[in-house]
């Protein structure tokens, strides 16, 4: 099963979620702004995270700057402890399985949550649009 993490205000949370519902994909979704998560699913998260925490923060965000951190100085638990108590600075939608991570909207690398059956079919047409 997939789960969506979203904020109310985000755009890419909703092209997201709007994707996902255009392929028959269902999922659950969290609003972290109402329902942080807790150290531990922010760990969970960046055990698959494959640029651990640079991935996840969103070093644009306003929110971000106000904190005034840097996240490279900070011991694992420190920055764990400082994502879980402050949402707004986690990048947007964070969608994930049991395999995959996705954060952030990218229509192309979303594809990685289509059943592979599909994305087989999908490719296969596209091939043969090509050769035509």
């Amino acid at each position: 099963m997939i789960t969506i993490y979203t904020a109310p205000s985000c755009t890419s949370c909703k092209k997201a979620k709007l994707w996902l519902g255009q392929h028959d994909i269902s999922y659950d979704e969290r609003n972290i702004m109402s329902s942080p998560l807790s150290t531990d699913e922010v760990k969970h998260i960046l055990e698959k995270c494959d640029d651990g925490i640079e991935s996840l923060i969103s070093n644009r965000n306003r929110f971000v700057k106000s904190l005034n951190v840097d996240f490279e100085e900070l011991s694992l638990s420190e920055a764990v402890t400082i994502i879980s108590e402050n949402p707004q600075i986690l990048r947007r939608p964070i969608i994930m399985d049991e395999k995959r991570l996705h954060i952030g909207y990218n229509e192309e690398e979303i594809r990685a949550f289509l059943p592979r059956s599909v994305r087989v079919l999908e490719n296969d047409g596209l091939r043969l649009r090509d050769a035509i």
